[in-house]
Protein backbone atom coordinates (compact mmCIF):
# COMPACT_ATOMS: atom_id res chain seq x y z
CA UNK A 1 0.00 0.00 0.00
CA UNK A 2 2.92 1.99 0.86
CA UNK A 3 4.28 1.95 -2.41
CA UNK A 4 0.89 2.64 -3.97
CA UNK A 5 0.70 5.58 -2.15
CA UNK A 6 4.22 6.81 -3.01
CA UNK A 7 3.21 6.19 -6.81
CA UNK A 8 -0.20 7.57 -6.73
CA UNK A 9 1.44 10.77 -4.76
CA UNK A 10 4.11 11.12 -7.68
CA UNK A 11 1.70 11.46 -10.22
CA UNK A 12 -0.40 13.91 -8.21
CA UNK A 13 2.72 16.13 -8.45
CA UNK A 14 3.66 15.38 -11.85
CA UNK A 15 0.96 17.25 -12.57
CA UNK A 16 0.50 19.96 -10.64
CA UNK A 17 4.04 20.43 -11.70
CA UNK A 18 3.07 20.06 -15.56
CA UNK A 19 1.45 23.22 -16.13
CA UNK A 20 3.57 25.79 -14.62
CA UNK A 21 6.57 23.51 -16.58
CA UNK A 22 4.64 23.80 -19.78
CA UNK A 23 4.00 27.35 -19.23
CA UNK A 24 7.40 28.17 -18.34
CA UNK A 25 8.84 26.85 -22.01
CA UNK A 26 7.56 29.39 -23.59
CA UNK A 27 10.19 32.05 -24.86
CA UNK A 28 9.72 35.52 -23.19
CA UNK A 29 9.67 36.98 -26.69
CA UNK A 30 7.92 36.37 -30.03
CA UNK A 31 10.10 38.10 -32.76
CA UNK A 32 7.57 39.15 -35.80
CA UNK A 33 9.65 40.28 -39.28
CA UNK A 34 8.26 43.16 -41.14
CA UNK A 35 9.32 44.58 -44.77
CA UNK A 36 7.73 48.12 -43.36
CA UNK A 37 7.84 50.46 -40.78
CA UNK A 38 5.32 50.81 -38.15
CA UNK A 39 3.16 53.27 -39.98
CA UNK A 40 -0.06 51.94 -42.61
CA UNK A 41 -1.89 49.29 -42.36
CA UNK A 42 0.66 46.33 -42.90
CA UNK A 43 2.17 48.00 -39.70
CA UNK A 44 -0.35 48.96 -37.88
CA UNK A 45 -1.46 45.65 -37.82
CA UNK A 46 1.34 43.80 -36.94
CA UNK A 47 1.25 46.04 -33.94
CA UNK A 48 -2.77 45.43 -33.30
CA UNK A 49 -1.86 41.82 -33.56
CA UNK A 50 0.95 41.65 -30.83
CA UNK A 51 -1.45 43.20 -28.75
CA UNK A 52 -4.62 41.09 -28.91
CA UNK A 53 -2.09 38.27 -28.82
CA UNK A 54 -0.84 39.78 -25.32
CA UNK A 55 -3.81 40.94 -23.59
CA UNK A 56 -5.46 37.15 -24.09
CA UNK A 57 -3.06 35.11 -23.14
CA UNK A 58 -2.20 36.90 -20.32
CA UNK A 59 1.12 38.01 -21.07
CA UNK A 60 2.29 34.27 -21.80
CA UNK A 61 2.76 35.18 -25.63
CA UNK A 62 4.53 38.11 -26.19
CA UNK A 63 5.45 38.57 -29.22
CA UNK A 64 7.96 42.11 -30.29
CA UNK A 65 8.08 43.67 -34.14
CA UNK A 66 10.97 43.65 -35.51
CA UNK A 67 9.91 46.96 -38.49
CA UNK A 68 11.53 47.68 -41.35
CA UNK A 69 13.68 44.47 -42.26
CA UNK A 70 15.36 44.52 -38.84
CA UNK A 71 15.36 40.80 -38.89
CA UNK A 72 16.77 40.15 -42.42
CA UNK A 73 19.86 42.10 -42.60
CA UNK A 74 19.38 43.57 -45.90
CA UNK A 75 17.38 41.06 -48.31
CA UNK A 76 13.40 40.81 -48.19
CA UNK A 77 13.18 37.79 -50.01
CA UNK A 78 15.31 36.15 -47.40
CA UNK A 79 12.29 36.19 -44.76
CA UNK A 80 10.44 33.22 -45.54
CA UNK A 81 13.80 31.10 -44.58
CA UNK A 82 14.15 33.29 -41.17
CA UNK A 83 10.54 31.66 -40.47
CA UNK A 84 11.44 28.07 -41.30
CA UNK A 85 14.53 28.22 -39.36
CA UNK A 86 12.11 29.67 -36.32
CA UNK A 87 14.68 32.65 -36.36
CA UNK A 88 11.45 34.66 -36.41
CA UNK A 89 8.91 33.55 -35.06
CA UNK A 90 5.76 35.60 -37.04
CA UNK A 91 5.69 37.08 -39.85
CA UNK A 92 3.29 39.37 -41.65
CA UNK A 93 5.20 38.85 -45.16
CA UNK A 94 4.42 39.67 -48.50
CA UNK A 95 3.51 36.89 -51.41
CA UNK A 96 6.40 38.57 -53.83
CA UNK A 97 9.08 38.38 -50.96
CA UNK A 98 8.23 35.03 -49.92
CA UNK A 99 8.23 33.79 -53.92
CA UNK A 100 11.71 32.58 -54.15
CA UNK A 101 10.94 29.75 -51.46
CA UNK A 102 7.53 29.14 -52.14
CA UNK A 103 6.95 29.48 -56.41
CA UNK A 104 3.53 29.32 -56.54
CA UNK A 105 3.01 32.49 -54.64
CA UNK A 106 3.68 33.88 -58.23
CA UNK A 107 0.35 33.33 -58.80
CA UNK A 108 -0.57 36.83 -57.78
CA UNK A 109 1.80 38.63 -59.46
CA UNK A 110 1.15 37.53 -62.89
CA UNK A 111 1.12 40.46 -65.38
CA UNK A 112 -3.11 42.11 -65.37
CA UNK A 113 -4.56 38.03 -63.95
CA UNK A 114 -6.51 39.81 -60.91
CA UNK A 115 -9.33 42.10 -62.69
CA UNK A 116 -10.12 43.47 -59.33
CA UNK A 117 -10.31 42.64 -55.55
CA UNK A 118 -13.62 40.56 -55.69
CA UNK A 119 -11.43 38.22 -58.24
CA UNK A 120 -8.57 38.34 -55.36
CA UNK A 121 -11.15 37.12 -52.60
CA UNK A 122 -12.90 34.18 -54.66
CA UNK A 123 -9.06 32.64 -55.12
CA UNK A 124 -7.71 33.34 -51.49
CA UNK A 125 -11.16 31.66 -50.43
CA UNK A 126 -11.29 29.17 -53.07
CA UNK A 127 -9.25 26.02 -53.70
CA UNK A 128 -6.57 27.84 -55.69
CA UNK A 129 -5.96 29.94 -51.82
CA UNK A 130 -6.38 26.29 -49.45
CA UNK A 131 -3.59 24.58 -52.07
CA UNK A 132 -1.29 27.53 -51.90
CA UNK A 133 -1.54 27.53 -47.65
CA UNK A 134 -0.94 23.99 -47.64
CA UNK A 135 1.78 24.15 -49.66
CA UNK A 136 3.14 27.12 -47.55
CA UNK A 137 2.59 24.75 -44.46
CA UNK A 138 4.17 21.59 -45.74
CA UNK A 139 7.53 24.04 -46.36
CA UNK A 140 7.53 25.07 -42.42
CA UNK A 141 5.52 27.97 -42.13
CA UNK A 142 1.81 27.79 -40.18
CA UNK A 143 -0.09 30.30 -42.23
CA UNK A 144 -2.71 31.77 -40.59
CA UNK A 145 -4.87 34.17 -42.58
CA UNK A 146 -4.50 36.49 -45.87
CA UNK A 147 -3.56 40.16 -45.26
CA UNK A 148 -2.69 42.77 -48.46
CA UNK A 149 -0.42 45.08 -49.20
CA UNK A 150 -2.99 45.71 -52.76
CA UNK A 151 -2.66 46.09 -56.37
CA UNK A 152 0.50 47.61 -57.33
CA UNK A 153 0.70 50.55 -59.14
CA UNK A 154 3.74 51.94 -61.07
CA UNK A 155 5.32 55.92 -60.36
CA UNK A 156 8.35 58.02 -61.52
CA UNK A 157 10.14 61.22 -61.77
CA UNK A 158 10.10 62.28 -65.63
CA UNK A 159 6.68 61.72 -67.45
CA UNK A 160 3.10 60.19 -67.29
CA UNK A 161 2.85 56.43 -68.44
CA UNK A 162 -0.27 55.66 -71.14
CA UNK A 163 1.42 53.58 -73.08
CA UNK A 164 3.98 50.55 -73.29
CA UNK A 165 6.60 53.24 -75.33
CA UNK A 166 6.17 55.17 -72.24
CA UNK A 167 8.46 52.58 -69.75
CA UNK A 168 11.01 53.03 -72.59
CA UNK A 169 14.48 53.87 -70.46
CA UNK A 170 12.45 54.20 -67.01
CA UNK A 171 15.11 53.27 -64.32
CA UNK A 172 12.70 51.28 -61.41
CA UNK A 173 12.75 50.03 -58.39
CA UNK A 174 11.36 46.69 -58.22
CA UNK A 175 11.33 43.97 -55.56
CA UNK A 176 14.27 41.09 -56.01
CA UNK A 177 11.63 38.65 -57.61
CA UNK A 178 12.82 37.79 -61.62
CA UNK A 179 8.89 37.42 -62.18
CA UNK A 180 9.63 41.89 -61.64
CA UNK A 181 12.40 41.79 -63.09
CA UNK A 182 11.00 39.68 -66.47
CA UNK A 183 8.20 42.04 -66.59
CA UNK A 184 9.52 45.37 -66.42
CA UNK A 185 12.52 44.05 -68.82
CA UNK A 186 9.69 43.29 -71.46
CA UNK A 187 7.88 46.64 -71.24
CA UNK A 188 11.09 48.52 -71.58
CA UNK A 189 11.88 49.69 -68.61
CA UNK A 190 15.03 49.30 -66.80
CA UNK A 191 14.34 47.53 -63.53
CA UNK A 192 15.95 47.64 -60.76
CA UNK A 193 16.24 45.23 -58.00
CA UNK A 194 16.95 47.13 -54.38
CA UNK A 195 15.68 46.49 -50.54
CA UNK A 196 12.85 49.64 -50.26
CA UNK A 197 14.97 51.81 -47.05
CA UNK A 198 17.90 51.54 -49.64
CA UNK A 199 15.03 52.96 -52.16
CA UNK A 200 13.44 55.63 -50.74
CA UNK A 201 17.50 57.32 -50.55
CA UNK A 202 17.75 56.41 -54.28
CA UNK A 203 14.18 58.45 -54.77
CA UNK A 204 15.72 61.48 -53.15
CA UNK A 205 19.19 61.44 -55.14
CA UNK A 206 17.08 61.19 -58.45
CA UNK A 207 19.49 58.03 -58.72
CA UNK A 208 16.25 55.71 -59.25
CA UNK A 209 13.65 57.40 -61.43
CA UNK A 210 10.12 55.25 -59.85
CA UNK A 211 8.77 52.52 -58.45
CA UNK A 212 5.74 49.92 -57.73
CA UNK A 213 3.84 49.95 -54.72
CA UNK A 214 0.26 49.80 -53.57
CA UNK A 215 -1.62 53.25 -53.19
CA UNK A 216 -2.62 52.98 -49.50
CA UNK A 217 -0.05 51.03 -48.29
CA UNK A 218 3.35 52.40 -49.36
CA UNK A 219 3.03 55.36 -51.46
CA UNK A 220 1.14 57.46 -49.10
CA UNK A 221 2.39 56.70 -45.72
CA UNK A 222 5.78 56.99 -46.93
CA UNK A 223 4.73 60.30 -49.21
CA UNK A 224 5.92 59.29 -52.02
CA UNK A 225 4.96 62.28 -54.13
CA UNK A 226 7.74 64.20 -52.57
CA UNK A 227 10.04 62.50 -55.44
CA UNK A 228 7.64 61.64 -57.70
CA UNK A 229 5.59 63.48 -60.27
CA UNK A 230 3.44 60.75 -61.96
CA UNK A 231 1.46 57.58 -60.81
CA UNK A 232 -0.96 55.20 -63.42
CA UNK A 233 -3.57 53.14 -62.15
CA UNK A 234 -2.83 49.86 -63.86
CA UNK A 235 -3.63 47.44 -61.23
CA UNK A 236 -1.11 44.85 -63.29
CA UNK A 237 -0.27 42.61 -60.10
CA UNK A 238 -1.54 42.21 -56.94
CA UNK A 239 0.32 41.65 -53.47
CA UNK A 240 -1.46 39.62 -50.43
CA UNK A 241 -0.12 39.01 -46.93
CA UNK A 242 0.21 36.14 -45.13
CA UNK A 243 0.48 36.22 -41.52
CA UNK A 244 2.76 33.01 -40.92
CA UNK A 245 4.09 31.29 -37.96
CA UNK A 246 7.42 29.37 -37.90
CA UNK A 247 6.31 25.50 -37.57
CA UNK A 248 8.71 25.01 -34.63
CA UNK A 249 7.11 28.36 -32.88
CA UNK A 250 3.65 26.95 -33.51
CA UNK A 251 4.22 23.42 -32.13
CA UNK A 252 6.01 24.62 -28.88
CA UNK A 253 2.34 25.98 -28.61
CA UNK A 254 -0.47 24.49 -26.47
CA UNK A 255 -3.91 23.75 -28.21
CA UNK A 256 -5.57 26.38 -26.73
CA UNK A 257 -3.31 29.05 -27.47
CA UNK A 258 -2.88 28.12 -30.90
CA UNK A 259 -6.34 28.64 -31.18
CA UNK A 260 -6.19 32.09 -29.51
CA UNK A 261 -3.23 33.08 -32.00
CA UNK A 262 -5.44 32.42 -35.01
CA UNK A 263 -8.32 33.69 -33.83
CA UNK A 264 -6.61 36.73 -33.01
CA UNK A 265 -4.68 36.60 -36.62
CA UNK A 266 -8.00 36.28 -38.24
CA UNK A 267 -9.30 39.38 -36.64
CA UNK A 268 -6.31 41.23 -37.31
CA UNK A 269 -6.36 40.58 -41.14
CA UNK A 270 -9.97 41.04 -41.62
CA UNK A 271 -9.19 44.67 -40.15
CA UNK A 272 -6.07 44.98 -42.03
CA UNK A 273 -7.11 44.06 -45.31
CA UNK A 274 -9.88 46.78 -44.67
CA UNK A 275 -7.41 49.69 -43.92
CA UNK A 276 -5.65 48.18 -47.08
CA UNK A 277 -8.27 49.41 -49.22
CA UNK A 278 -9.61 52.35 -47.59
CA UNK A 279 -10.44 55.25 -50.18
CA UNK A 280 -9.88 52.47 -52.85
CA UNK A 281 -13.16 50.68 -52.73
CA UNK A 282 -16.49 52.14 -53.38
CA UNK A 283 -14.51 55.06 -53.15
CA UNK A 284 -11.80 57.46 -54.71
CA UNK A 285 -10.21 59.57 -51.79
CA UNK A 286 -6.92 57.80 -51.20
CA UNK A 287 -6.24 58.52 -55.56
CA UNK A 288 -7.59 62.00 -54.95
CA UNK A 289 -5.31 62.56 -52.03
CA UNK A 290 -2.69 61.52 -54.38
CA UNK A 291 -3.66 64.57 -56.75
CA UNK A 292 -4.12 66.87 -54.02
CA UNK A 293 -0.52 66.60 -52.72
CA UNK A 294 0.47 67.49 -56.72
CA UNK A 295 0.44 63.92 -58.85
CA UNK A 296 -0.52 63.74 -62.45
CA UNK A 297 -2.98 60.36 -61.61
CA UNK A 298 -2.96 58.38 -65.41
CA UNK A 299 -6.02 56.14 -65.28
CA UNK A 300 -5.41 53.31 -67.81
CA UNK A 301 -9.14 52.28 -70.01
CA UNK A 302 -9.92 49.13 -70.62
CA UNK A 303 -7.87 49.36 -74.37
CA UNK A 304 -4.74 50.93 -72.81
CA UNK A 305 -4.68 48.02 -70.43
CA UNK A 306 -4.97 45.89 -73.58
CA UNK A 307 -1.77 46.81 -75.05
CA UNK A 308 0.43 46.36 -71.49
CA UNK A 309 -1.42 42.80 -71.57
CA UNK A 310 -0.36 42.36 -74.90
CA UNK A 311 3.46 43.27 -74.56
CA UNK A 312 3.64 40.97 -71.23
CA UNK A 313 2.03 37.61 -72.71
CA UNK A 314 5.25 35.57 -73.18
CA UNK A 315 5.68 36.94 -69.58
CA UNK A 316 2.54 35.21 -68.53
CA UNK A 317 3.25 31.92 -70.74
CA UNK A 318 6.65 31.80 -69.32
CA UNK A 319 5.35 31.55 -65.43
CA UNK A 320 2.32 29.89 -66.01
CA UNK A 321 4.89 27.15 -65.95
CA UNK A 322 6.72 27.78 -63.26
CA UNK A 323 3.38 28.29 -61.03
CA UNK A 324 1.61 25.47 -61.94
CA UNK A 325 -1.06 24.96 -64.84
CA UNK A 326 -3.39 23.03 -62.92
CA UNK A 327 -3.13 26.43 -59.92
CA UNK A 328 -3.45 28.84 -62.43
CA UNK A 329 -6.35 27.10 -63.95
CA UNK A 330 -8.25 26.36 -60.27
CA UNK A 331 -7.93 30.88 -59.98
CA UNK A 332 -9.02 30.81 -63.11
CA UNK A 333 -12.25 29.09 -62.07
CA UNK A 334 -13.02 30.79 -59.52
CA UNK A 335 -12.59 33.86 -61.40
CA UNK A 336 -15.02 32.67 -64.43
CA UNK A 337 -17.71 31.75 -61.48
CA UNK A 338 -17.25 34.96 -60.20
CA UNK A 339 -18.05 36.69 -63.43
CA UNK A 340 -20.92 34.50 -64.20
CA UNK A 341 -22.53 35.08 -60.91
CA UNK A 342 -22.12 39.16 -61.64
CA UNK A 343 -23.55 38.51 -65.57
CA UNK A 344 -26.73 36.49 -63.45
CA UNK A 345 -27.24 39.07 -61.27
CA UNK A 346 -27.64 41.75 -64.03
CA UNK A 347 -30.49 39.82 -65.60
Amino acid sequence: MRRGGTVVLMLVLAAALAGPALAASYKPEYKTSLVVGPTGPWGEAAARFADLVKERSGGKINIKNYFAGQLFAGRQTNEFLLLRQGVADFAWGSTINWSPQVKELNLFSLPFFFPGYEALDAVENGAAGKRIFKIVEEKGVVPLCWGENGFREVTNSKRPVRKPGDMEGLKLRVVGSPIFIDIFKTLGANPVSMNWAEAQSAFQQGTVDGQENPVVSVITPYKLWQSQKYITLWKYAIDPLILGVSKTTWDSFEPADQALVRKAGEETCAWQKKGAREGLQGSTAAVDNLAKNGMTVVSLTPKDLEAFKQKTLGVYTKWGQEIGPDLIAEAEREIAKLAKAGKAAKR
